[in-house]
């Protein structure tokens, strides 16, 4: 992650570093790969209604491979992704998560941001959690255990962001409906799924194939001139 300062670089000999041979794309190339990729994206929704259809979980083990290697901090790759598609402990999860969900859809959330979620009309109950034949649960790990002594991680949040970021363009390249979920406090899912003391939960992500009857709102996003600022 170049843009962000790491330790000091230490002496290195020259057998550290090993070539660098990117794929030399065409400028016609660059815009045609660029649009085909927007023009994917942009039809990438969030869904709330997942269908319980199998879906091949090496495709997802695959996706989960593409996030692991996003840019981190000190190349500390701080993150885990717990794959779960076992049917109790996707209802013991959502049991949890509902508790968590209804505290904050009942004194948690202030008034304007249960105003801002009425246009999707979400509550407290989530049945998603249940029925999409997988979860994914990222956790972040602000440091490391080596030896018994800990060894702080770099840029934690914004190391395992981009990696999210990763993982859902890969599952959506792949044909699969995600969202994502943080049913917050979500201390329950380190202690349901015993993660060590390091790891701390960042998000939780149902992947399956939409529910053929599923509906997302009608909204829009901005459009390219109010996100983008260029400078020449």
């Amino acid at each position: 992650m170049d843009s962000f300062p790491s330790e000091p670089r230490q002496s290195t000999s020259e057998e550290s570093f090993i070539p660098y041979t990117p794929q030399r794309l065409s400028h016609g190339e660059m815009i045609s790969n660029s649009s085909e990729f927007d023009k994917r994206m942009q039809t990438r929704r969030s869904v709330r209604e997942f269908s319980s259809e199998p879906v091949p979980r090496e495709a997802i083990v695959r996706a989960i491979r593409a996030a692991s290697s996003a840019p981190s901090g000190a190349h500390k790759q701080p993150w885990t992704f717990c794959l779960i598609s076992n049917k109790e402990l996707k209802s013991k999860i959502r049991e949890l998560a509902e508790e968590e969900e209804y505290q904050s859809y009942n004194g948690r959330m202030n008034s304007q941001w249960l105003d801002d979620l009425k246009p999707f009309g979400t509550n407290h109950i989530k049945p998603f959690l249940e029925e999409a034949p997988f979860l994914i649960v990222v956790f972040k790990k602000p440091y490391e255990v080596v030896d018994g002594e800990k060894r702080q991680n770099y840029y934690v949040n914004e190391s395992v962001g981009i990696a999210v970021g990763f993982l859902l363009s890969a599952l959506h390249h792949a044909g699969l409906a995600t969202l994502t979920h943080t049913p917050s406090p979500m201390k329950f899912l380190g202690e349901i799924l015993d993660r060590p003391e390091n790891e701390r939960p960042y998000l939780l992500i149902p992947v399956g194939y939409p529910h053929p009857e599923t509906k997302v709102p009608n909204i829009a996003r901005k459009p390219l001139e109010s996100v983008l600022s260029e400078y020449f």
